[in-house]
């Protein structure tokens, strides 16, 4: 059944890959199938113990994870769906998702008249920007228009709206929620841009990765969804020693150290079974373990950011589920670290290897302005 699966997909993969030029490959499907059957039977056993009323697993336990499974399944589903599409399409979602977490935070947090007009140039000005010029692979702009442009036109607009009350509170926060909300999550779509490098052992040499991006986006997503639901299973399992009390109860030590090597040696596994990196084995050991840590370090970000303004959940964007932001906190965090140690150890320029990729800005174009008119 699964190899007719496979099939299936596959067929569909090279009828789209026709239309648009471009599409994930079959080691990139194979990852995809992976993830999406063990997010199912995750939530179908979730599903099943929460209907025995002889279980001994505490119900709010249970709920809590049937909800996490389902909001990684919800992800992964619409990234699937963009990725067959094209690769502007996938920029586009995460654009999107990047306006609605930033509307998210901006909205936890308390604004004043004067900020009004600085919020419009944030979400409709350089949100866009930054996505488009990551459509274009402008790595050098798309690279220094938040952290340097926007961070001094922030404060200079609010400024010249003439209210100085918590000038640098309000400055901080919102400067804050561009760079996490849209500036490092936009890093996880220039994955797609990546030319790269991987070491050949036998000939003791690198040569070009003749492998699709789609499959190291998807990677790194698919670790992210592992580290949070293995961080999840090991503080209710075995977690004694809180990290921090105040911010959050429930996150361990043991959970992060238990998840980071758990996640590690998937990572491993996922190499050596599925090749969707250009990393070895315990090159990509070695990622997964620095996502893990990055992951649990952005949910206990936003955690302690919650309890300074008192909410429970950043927002309801599904009934009954918590909002964008609480489930992307983690790929935020990881996202920059992930791209940057990518670029820095398989970069094919910084080898000298001449890498022929196909690009077509007038459909990363076309892609980001119907997320313009979205939003």
């Amino acid at each position: 059944m699964i190899d007719a699966t496979l099939t299936t997909l596959l067929a569909v993969q090279n009828e789209t890959a026709s239309s648009f030029g471009e599409g994930p490959g079959s080691w990139t499907i194979g990852l995809v199938l992976v993830v999406l059957v063990s997010l199912g039977a995750l939530l179908a056993a979730g599903q099943t113990l929460k209907r025995k009323p002889e279980s001994h697993i505490d119900p709010a336990i249970l709920r809590n994870f049937n909800k996490r499974v389902t909001s990684w399944l919800t992800i992964c589903v619409m990234l699937v769906i963009a990725l067959m599409l094209h690769r502007s399409v996938t920029i586009a979602l995460f654009g999107f998702v990047s306006f609605w977490a930033l509307r998210e935070f901006i909205t936890m947090t308390p604004t004043r008249r004067g900020d009004h007009r600085t919020l419009f140039w944030v979400l409709f000005g350089f949100t866009p920007l930054q996505y488009v010029l990551v459509g274009i692979d402008n790595y050098d702009l798309f690279t220094i228009v938040i952290p340097v442009y926007a961070s001094l036109f922030i404060p200079a607009r609010i400024a010249f709206a003439g209210d100085h009350k918590r000038f640098l509170e309000r400055t901080a926060k919102i400067q804050f929620g561009l760079l996490i909300c849209v500036y490092s999550l936009s890093h996880s779509a220039a994955l797609l841009n990546l030319k790269l490098a991987k070491w050949n052992a036998d000939e003791g040499e690198w040569e070009a990765w003749q492998n699709d991006t789609y499959g190291l986006l998807f990677f790194f997503i698919a670790i992210v969804q592992v580290s949070d639901i293995l961080h999840f299973l090991w503080d209710r399992l075995f977690g004694r020693h809180v990290i921090a009390p105040a911010v959050n109860a429930t996150k361990t030590w043991e959970g992060l150290l238990g998840a980071a090597c758990c996640t590690s040696l998937v990572g491993m596994v996922i190499q050596v079974v599925l090749p969707v990196t250009p990393f070895t084995w315990w090159g990509a050991g070695f990622m997964a373990l620095i996502i893990s840590i990055m992951a649990s370090s952005g949910s206990m970000t936003m955690s302690a950011i919650k309890r300074d303004r008192g909410v429970k959940e950043h927002g309801t964007l599904v009934l009954g589920h918590a909002g964008v932001l609480d489930r992307i906190d983690s790929i935020c965090f990881a996202a920059p670290i992930f791209f940057h140690l990518t670029r820095f150890f398989t970069d094919a320029e910084r080898k000298g290897i001449e890498v022929v990729v196909e690009q077509s800005v007038a459909a990363v174009t076309t892609g980001m302005s119907c997320f313009s008119a979205m939003v």
